[in-house]
């Protein structure tokens, strides 16, 4: 597992879950315009390439969640945008296996919601229910794996914890209305006590840019895994109903 560090912006490699392991902050979001990469990061204390990786669009919410992991005390932050090199096939396959787990196993989870502002009263609320974070098919496990999810809306880089929306269990209400997942989920419940056709229910409105990705993104949910196999297509679906059907006699998968 590969950190950033807060501070510094150096990576370093952990083996998950080993003792030496530190506590780490990770974040959840979408993705938008031009994203910061593992290259860009790598390349980033050289003085040119710094000034011109800085004006990228997806720069501003690196450096939010590094702050804000600073503020919170934590010298590590995991951003799935910079700390996988996705031109290693194995490297990536290998991180999206292990996603849920490096979720769950997050000291706090930071989700950015770019196009909500505050929310301090109703018409505020509302713009948090119809944030594109609770559209895509990413950030379900997001919003279920971690202990513990805080939620920050668009002015993140420049207003820091005033930009705060609340946390997972303050907005457990608006969170049930906007997405129809168990109240008790959200403060910790097994998800492997709900039946195989509740945990698909939850996913069945949410998109991803590439259609594999739908059955990627449930695989830590669903408690399995599998080798990613981009140009698929549909058939990515067929493969994870048979690798839930090597673990589970649930006949709800085929309601």
């Amino acid at each position: 597992m590969r950190l950033l560090h807060s501070k510094t912006f150096d990576f370093r490699d952990f083996e998950w879950g080993s003792l030496v392991t530190p506590p780490y902050a990770i974040l959840s979001h979408t993705w938008e315009g031009t994203e910061v990469t593992f290259q860009d990061m790598e390349a980033f204390r050289i003085k040119n390439e710094s000034r011109r990786i800085r004006k990228m669009r997806g720069f501003s919410k690196i450096a939010a969640c590094c702050a804000q992991a600073v503020r919170d005390g934590y010298e590590y932050v995991w951003i799935d945008t910079c700390c996988i090199n996705k031109e290693s096939s194995a490297e990536l396959s290998e991180a999206i296996n292990s996603m849920y787990r490096w979720y769950q196993g997050a000291a706090i989870c930071y989700a950015y919601l770019f196009d909500v502002t505050a929310a301090s009263d109703e018409d505020d609320f509302n713009s948090i229910r119809r944030s594109k974070w609770f559209t895509r098919g990413w950030t379900l496990q997001e919003l279920i794996a971690p202990s513990e999810v805080h939620f920050y809306g668009s002015r993140w880089f420049s207003l820091g914890r005033r930009a705060f929306l609340g946390s997972r269990s303050t907005l457990t209400p608006i969170l049930f209305q906007t997405t129809r997942i168990h109240i008790e989920v959200f403060a910790g419940a097994d998800i492997k006590t709900y039946s195989i056709a509740q945990r698909m229910s939850w996913a069945s409105k949410r998109q991803t840019k590439r259609v594999e990705d739908i059955a990627y993104s449930l695989m830590g949910i669903f408690g399995v895994s599998m080798p990613m196999l981009y140009g698929e297509g549909e058939y990515a679906f067929i493969r994870l109903q048979q690798e839930i059907m090597k673990t589970s006699d649930d006949q709800s998968l085929f309601a």
